[in-house]
């Protein structure tokens, strides 16, 4: 995906497998990974002649939040605790982002 999200256009399998470097990864296996990105609505395919392009569905941002929610669902019952623990574990500006995020959706509410 950072690969996709770094790029400035719709990129090709061959692109995305180059743009990893020098990992050891076979062409089939990154058009694998692109294929159930897609089935997961992560990344969006167009064709291309006789090839595809993919762009991500997603911003890094929606991402790691549907990321974080599904940590969360795997919680349980008892989802605060998770929120809690992750609360405390953050650095003072992660803190200060999150208590600022958080009073802005209070505003919202109260309005």
């Amino acid at each position: 995906m950072n690969v996709l999200w770094d790029a400035t256009s719709p990129l090709t399998v061959r692109e995305v497998l180059d743009g990893l470097g020098e990992r050891d990864l076979a062409y089939t296996t990154v058009m694998t990974v692109l294929d159930r990105l897609g089935t997961k609505e992560m990344v969006r395919r167009e064709r291309d002649g006789r090839a595809f392009r993919y762009a991500p569905e997603l911003t890094r941002d929606a991402a790691t939040s549907e990321l974080l929610h599904a940590a969360l669902d795997e919680a349980g019952t008892d989802r605060t605790a998770a929120l809690v623990h992750f609360a405390q574990t953050v650095d003072p500006a992660e803190a200060q982002a999150l208590r600022a995020a958080l009073d802005e959706i209070a505003a919202r509410t109260s309005e």
